[in-house]
């Protein structure tokens, strides 16, 4: 019923100015802002949406992971733009806080937005 749908994925943030900050400027995402909500163009054409919500909880999860082909560069140009890698109970992390083969991938480092909402570079296989 659903198979031919343009499906695409949303968030709560609390402060639009920041995450439009932050997913553009530090992350270096294409983002661009319509009738108050924000929009991420992914690359190979996913999208997601950023809403605001007064009474806004960070999620719990991770909301969004970004494959990439070197998790250590990718953690090294986080930390040099000021994102700290979170570090969670119950996993193996590194001097860098990457996770290698304990997690759900080859290698995981998870990051917050300025919102609180958990992120991930996970390493391509």
């Amino acid at each position: 019923m659903l198979a031919a749908s343009r499906a695409f994925s949303g968030f709560s943030v609390d402060d639009l100015e920041a995450a439009k900050t932050f997913y553009g400027d530090t992350l270096g995402l294409s983002v661009s802002d319509d009738r108050g909500m924000l929009f991420l163009r992914l690359e190979g054409g996913g999208t997601v949406l950023m809403y605001p919500k007064d009474n806004h909880e960070p999620a719990t999860f991770t909301v969004l992971n970004f494959p990439v082909a070197d998790i250590d560069e990718a953690v090294d140009a986080l930390v040099a733009q000021g994102v700290a890698i979170e570090r969670y109970e119950g996993f193996e992390h590194d001097a860098k806080g990457v996770v290698r083969g304990g997690g759900p991938e080859p290698a995981i480092a998870w990051f917050k937005d300025p919102a609180g909402n958990v992120l991930s570079v996970i390493q391509e296989a």
